[in-house]
């Protein structure tokens, strides 16, 4: 491992080519480069990375093939993609995760983007189970050491790729549709966690009801994490404003900071600006 001080990020260059040894700076801060590029569009080229980078085609391809070594993305034919998710989708409904995942899919990136942006270095972080919060782990950052703590089956999968994070998850019992945890044992599993901040997705925001879900298990769970949580982050799109879902997560006031998508109005954030929360649209 070597450390760019410009960046503080560690990389392994175990990979690397002869020619970038004696440059091992420069190669970490072109990675960096690639890994955030890779974030913002889902794709890369190795022509645009050269030109982009100012180094050559074999260059690019050496850094590509390191990148794709560390488990950090996937390689194509001219270039890269990111790891693709693993969905094994037992049924499918209306309101399952791969039918949700199919909406307001741009604005759930931006969003996930935008939260995984305030994650510091060697964080312990949270997510409770949805498709906006999958998007969160998509976005994480690289090399800041940090903890992940999910219920979720789908989100571990995906993390099993980056060998940069550790990643706890809850015990429990299967809720096969949504591939989350939920019960009692997923709920004590975190009775000896202090995560400093959970991304809390939901069904439904509301002013005066706050943050609530569908399901009465995975509202209990999620109202487990937030607890143990000093930071709460609420992700949520613009469709979920004015839903009350049945079974609150928490109130409006435990809420830190909201991000939503541009597609919401200022009349639907006044009463969570006017309650102090920081609101950040997309």
């Amino acid at each position: 491992m070597r450390q760019n001080r410009a960046e503080g990020k560690l990389v392994d260059f175990n990979a690397s080519s002869p020619g970038d040894a004696e440059n091992p700076d420069k190669q970490n801060v072109r990675l960096s480069a690639i890994l955030t590029a890779l974030q913002q569009s889902g794709s890369v080229s190795v022509e645009n990375l050269s030109k982009d980078l100012d180094v050559s085609l074999v260059t690019i391809r050496r850094d590509l093939d390191s990148l794709e070594k560390q488990g950090l993305l996937r390689r194509t034919h001219g270039g890269a993609v990111s790891i693709e998710p693993l969905f094994y989708e037992p049924f499918r409904n209306d309101r399952s995760f791969q039918a949700q995942v199919e909406r307001f899919a741009d604005e759930k990136r931006r969003i996930g983007r935008a939260a995984a942006a305030l994650i510091e270095d060697g964080e312990i972080i949270a997510l409770t189970p949805g498709t906006t919060t999958t998007e969160v782990i998509r976005g994480l950052p690289h090399n800041r050491k940090i903890t992940v703590v999910t219920s979720t089956v789908n989100v571990a999968m995906e993390l099993s790729k980056r060998k940069d994070l550790d990643v706890f998850v809850t015990g429990g019992h299967l809720r096969g549709d949504w591939f989350s945890l939920v019960g009692p044992t997923a709920a004590q599993s975190l009775s000896h966690l202090l995560i400093r901040t959970v991304f809390l997705g939901a069904d439904g925001i509301d002013a005066n009801w706050g943050l609530s879900c569908f399901n009465t298990d995975e509202a209990q769970l999620n109202s487990s994490m937030a607890s143990h949580a000093q930071r709460k982050i609420a992700v949520v799109d613009h469709s979920k404003f004015g839903v009350v879902a049945g079974w609150r997560i928490c109130p409006s006031s435990d809420v830190d900071i909201l991000i939503t998508d541009s597609g919401t109005t200022d009349e639907m954030i006044a009463p969570f600006e006017e309650a102090q929360i920081r609101v950040i649209r997309v």
